[in-house]
C-alpha cells in the first residue's frame, strides 16, 4: 500500500456486523467520520482529514475501497485509469453498495453507523460528525438516523447514478431512513450539501429533492464551475478535495470553512 501520506495517522482494525476493515485516525476530540470518494483515501482526502483534526476533532477514515494513500493522478498529472478501475468496479458489483437502486440505503451504512457509535464511545464529546463524498456522499445522510450523528455533510453525492429522471431526483437513502432524518431535522439537525452547479454526476434535481424533503435544515452550497481548481484532472466535482483552491476569498475555501464551522459548533461548542 502507498501509505506514506498516512504516516502521521494511527491505524486499527474495526470489526462490526461480521466485517473487518482498517481505520485510519488522526487528532483528539470528538470524532468526524471521513468517508472517502473514488478512488479511495487519496492524498487530497488525507489533507481534508488533517484540516478536521486541526480544529480539535478526531478524523476517522475507514478504508472501504481502493488503495489508501494512492493518488488518482500519475506523476505526469494524468488520470491514473488503473487506480480508478481497481476501485470503481469492485465497489459497483459489491452487495454493500447500491449504485443504481432508488429508495434504498446501501448496506455498508449499517457498518458505518457502528463505526460512528464506536468512535463516539472512544473519542467522547456530544456526538460525531460525518462527511460523505461522491460515491459515498449520501452515506453521511443515511447515517444521520442515529442520534449520535450531529453534523452530517453530503459532498457531491453521486448515487444513485442519474441515468433517468427518477434517479436524478433522489438520493441513496431508504424511505424509512429519510423519514427518521426528517424528524431529526425538525428537531434541529442541520445537513450541509455541496456541489458544483455544472456537475453532471450530482444533478441539480438531487439538491432540489433534499431542499423539498429537509426544508431549511438542508444548507445547500452550490458553487459555479469556474471556482474549481483548474489544475484538477476532471471536470468540477470534488469541492473539499481535488477541486479545492485553498486560499482566502476562494469559494471552495469558503465552503470548506463552512463545513469546519459546522463541526466546531455542533461537536466542540465553539461556533
Amino acid at each position: 500500500m502507498t501509505t506514506d501520506v498516512l504516516a502521521d495517522f494511527s491505524t486499527r482494525e474495526f470489526t462490526a456486523l461480521g466485517k473487518q476493515r482498517t481505520v485510519y485516525e488522526l487528532g483528539e476530540g470528538p470524532a468526524v467520520v471521513v468517508i472517502a470518494e473514488m478512488p479511495g483515501i487519496t492524498p487530497a482526502v488525507v489533507e481534508f482529514a488533517r484540516r478536521v483534526a486541526a480544529i480539535g476533532c478526531t478524523a476517522v477514515l475507514p478504508h472501504l475501497f481502493g488503495e489508501p494513500g494512492r493518488s488518482g493522478a500519475t506523476e505526469k498529472n494524468r488520470p491514473a485509469v488503473g487506480v480508478f478501475v481497481r476501485s470503481f468496479f469492485p465497489a459497483c458489483v459489491s452487495r454493500e453498495f447500491h449504485v443504481l437502486a432508488t429508495g434504498t440505503t446501501s448496506p455498508v451504512v449499517d457498518w458505518l453507523r457502528e463505526l460512528a457509535r464506536d468512535a463516539h464511545e472512544r473519542c467522547g464529546g456530544p456526538g460525531v460528525g460525518a462527511v460523505g463524498m461522491c460515491f459515498t456522499g449520501g452515506f453521511a445522510l443515511a447515517m444521520a438516523t442515529d442520534d449520535r450523528l450531529l453534523a452530517p455533510v453530503v459532498s457531491q453525492p453521486s448515487l444513485p447514478f442519474g441515468v433517468t429522471k427518477r434517479h436524478r431526483a433522489t438520493i441513496d437513502i431508504s424511505a424509512d431512513d429519510l423519514a427518521a432524518v426528517k424528524q431529526r431535522c425538525d428537531a434541529g439537525l442541520e445537513v450541509i450539501g455541496l456541489r458544483f452547479t455544472g456537475d453532471r454526476l450530482v444533478p441539480g434535481e438531487r439538491f432540489e429533492f433534499l431542499r423539498r424533503e429537509l426544508g431549511d435544515a438542508f444548507v445547500a452550497i452550490e458553487l459555479p464551475d469556474e471556482s474549481a481548481n483548474p489544475a484538477a484532472l476532471m471536470s468540477p466535482h470534488s469541492v473539499l478535495t481535488e477541486h479545492l483552491i485553498d486560499a482566502e476569498g476562494e469559494p471552495t475555501r469558503e465552503a470548506l470553512d463552512r463545513v469546519l464551522e459546522l463541526f466546531r459548533s455542533r461537536l466542540l461548542g465553539t461556533g
